[in-house]
């Protein structure tokens, strides 16, 4: 029975399972509704950079004319890794017969294109039988006859969307089958109202989809000790193992999942130690198989200069492998990540502490604070329980432990109140912890995977409380904080994305033929909006870029200043779309000895600016709102008029935050005019250049 609770779990469900199974259709579905609501967050303007490169790369992606050329690098409609000659979509410059980076997971790309297709052979059929305002409609079945590279990113968030619904199914699996099925139902509800979650789901990127077939993989391998035929058993972890390959498929980070299917393999009973090994290569290689088929070119396409790739001395023999686009690129964000690869949109990292940063994150806004506190809590609680199940293994040489691996589900009342399948998912959980959290880079999104099994071992110890009102009072307490949390999250989508209302601010009060300026690294405003029912462009403005970011050190130098400020000099306004630039470049002098002066003293009026618009969007719910802090972390006195805009939004400020989990979907904008006219020469001298 899907229902039924493991033998001893002290903590049981006074319900039918008909009812049970009628709340895990209630909590998938308002998994949906947070998730599939507002995906149009951004009027498909692609503000998500690997989303905006993801899609872009996909309207190039075709069916092959002839299956010759089919698996040809440089002739291939398939090779995500090379601009096939002659591509083309309606409304969209695409390179030409040439190499193009591409570093993402394949099988992302390929099952959102091929969801897009399908959504374009159901529409003509399909969309006329629907109302005609629905997303489905409008936006999936695409009767608003949106370009292609808009259509590419509506369906691709949809797919996102359904697929981070699965991992929620998945996870009740996993609970119900480590825990019983009241914790496989709490669990799944902590992760479908978790923010991180309903955040990512809104974006055609990888992690999802990584998170997705991480759980599948886990799902497998748990199945494999629930069999007690052999053959049975043998089937599940060869799923798992190709399962695992699909997960490789999505991002390379999922290839720690070797360990607990290794793991796996030698816990379950009855095979001999040559048997195992022979098993657990079957499953590594179907694992590679799989990859293979998802990823063809990451092992057909070794056509990119060795150069770019890792330095093997007179090693000829592994061209192929220096050359490989796909290793190059593993190892170029292998060297980003561990802080060797300086790139300027990273440094917003540098002086985090590893490990903490992150749970810090997680507090304040990947989970809320208290779906945190018992996430890490129950991460403590479970690895707690491996350590006393392995030392007590351990020291009864009598055969206890092997009695302990034949057993599928232990009794919690017994000597040794732990199961294998648990040994399995630690065996994922920790690795990857310790190897992600210890990172120099660190993207909230790279914790995804993680979160799934946080909030698992969080419903668990939660429920594993003895005293009955202390138990119901803390579930009660997690489960409302995060669901205000949740709903207060979504609700920031009901407002307009900050670049679309600052853009139409600009073309409603800015003269044709201004001159404005925007920040390298960084979004360029205004975009392209409807105002009334007509389409403004930006090309009536003459945009240029200012460089803060780049150029450390030696290189932050009076040339770069007096170009920088030239440009400013000259602009009729300048513009702020995000804190990726003033959030990185005052906290961190030793790069930037003379950039880092500069932020303060526009904020401060010095340079000549006025703020002329202010806007951004937040989490909120019956007027109040969640308000993170763009200065205080690098240490800026924002303008007069922007502190005023924040204190008049009525909410508790939540401290520092993450760049990457604010400047996708609420930036903060600020707009300068030029009210002063200084030149470029008056505004040198206002900083201290020796």
């Amino acid at each position: 029975m899907l229902f039924d609770q493991p033998q001893g779990w002290r903590y049981s469900l006074r319900m039918t399972w008909k009812a049970q199974l009628a709340l895990l259709v209630g909590i998938l579905s308002l998994a949906a509704l947070l998730r599939l609501s507002y995906l149009k967050w951004d009027d498909y303007n692609h503000y998500h950079p690997d989303e905006r490169y993801i899609a872009w790369v996909a309207t190039s992606i075709d069916w092959p004319v002839s299956w010759q050329t089919a698996f040809s690098p440089q002739e291939s409609t398939f090779n995500p890794f090379y601009w096939p000659a002659g591509a083309s979509s309606r409304g969209l410059v695409l390179e030409q017969d040439k190499a193009r980076r591409f570093a993402y997971g394949h099988l992302p790309l390929y099952m959102g294109i091929s969801f897009t297709r399908l959504l374009e052979l159901a529409g003509p059929g399909i969309g006329p039988l629907l109302p005609e305002k629905w997303l489905l409609t409008q936006d999936l079945l695409n009767q608003a006859q949106m370009i292609e590279f808009r259509h590419i990113t509506a369906a691709g968030r949809a797919l996102t969307a359904i697929l981070d619904v699965a991992s929620v199914g998945l996870l009740f699996l996993i609970g119900r089958w480590l825990y019983g099925t009241a914790v496989g139902l709490l669990a799944a509800t902590f992760l479908s109202i978790t923010v991180l979650h309903i955040q990512l789901a809104r974006f055609f990127a990888v992690d999802p989809f990584l998170t997705f077939f991480i759980l599948l993989a886990l799902v497998f391998m748990v199945l494999a000790f629930r069999q007690s035929k052999s053959k049975v058993r043998t089937v599940f972890l060869l799923i798992a193992g190709f399962t695992v390959g699909l997960a490789v498929g999505s991002k390379f980070s999922a290839v720690l999942l070797v360990l607990p299917l290794a793991v796996t393999v030698f816990l379950l009973p009855d095979r001999k130690p040559e048997r195992k090994i022979g098993l657990l290569i079957a499953a590594v290689f179907l694992a590679f198989l799989a990859f293979f088929i998802t990823n063809p070119f990451a092992i057909l396409d070794s056509s990119c200069p060795a150069s770019n790739g890792p330095q093997l001395g007179s090693l000829t023999f592994l061209t192929p492998i220096t050359r490989s686009c796909y290793l190059q690129n593993v190892v170029s964000q292998g060297l980003m990540v561990r802080g060797v690869r300086d790139v300027p949109f990273v440094r917003q990292y540098l002086g985090t502490i590893p490990f903490l940063y992150y749970m810090e994150m997680l507090f304040k806004w990947g989970m809320g604070p208290l779906l945190a506190i018992a996430g890490f809590a129950g991460l403590a609680w479970a690895s707690w329980r491996g350590i006393k199940a392995g030392y007590k293994g351990w020291l009864n040489l009598s055969g206890q432990w092997s009695k302990i691996t034949k057993s599928k589900i232990l009794s919690e009342k017994g000597r040794f109140p732990f199961n294998n399948a648990e040994i399995v998912i630690l065996s994922w959980v920790l690795p990857f912890f310790f190897t992600t959290g210890i990172l120099q880079v660190k993207f909230a999104r790279y914790m995804q995977p993680l979160l799934p099994f946080l909030v698992l071992y969080g419903a668990a110890m939660l429920l594993s409380i003895r005293r009955v009102t202390l138990r119901r009072l803390a579930v009660a307490l997690v489960l409302m904080v995060t669901a205000i949390y949740a709903f207060s999250f979504t609700n920031l989508y009901r407002q307009e994305h900050p670049w679309v209302v600052a853009s139409r601010w600009i073309f409603q009060n800015v003269d044709e033929g201004s001159v404005i300026v925007s920040e390298m690294w960084d979004d360029r405003l205004p975009d392209n909006v409807l105002v009334g029912d007509e389409l403004l462009k930006r090309e009536i403005y003459e945009i240029r870029d200012v460089n803060w970011l780049s150029g450390t050190e030696k290189y932050d130098g009076v040339e770069k200043l007096e170009k920088n400020l030239d440009l400013i000099a000259n602009a009729d306004y300048l513009v702020l779309a995000s804190n990726r630039n003033y959030g990185v470049i005052p906290r961190l002098p030793e790069y930037y000895p003379l950039s880092s002066q500069y932020y303060q003293a526009l904020f401060d009026g010095k340079l000549g600016f006025d703020v002329a618009y202010v806007g951004t969007r937040m989490p909120n719910l019956f007027g109040f709102a969640l308000k993170g802090d763009s200065f205080s972390w690098p240490e800026l006195n924002p303008p007069d008029e922007v502190s005023a805009y924040l204190a008049g939004v009525n909410g508790l400020n939540m401290g520092r935050f993450d760049e990457s989990f604010t400047v996708y979907d609420q930036p903060l904008v600020i707009i300068f005019e030029n009210s002063g006219n200084l030149s470029a020469s008056d505004m040198v001298s206002l900083f201290q250049t020796d």
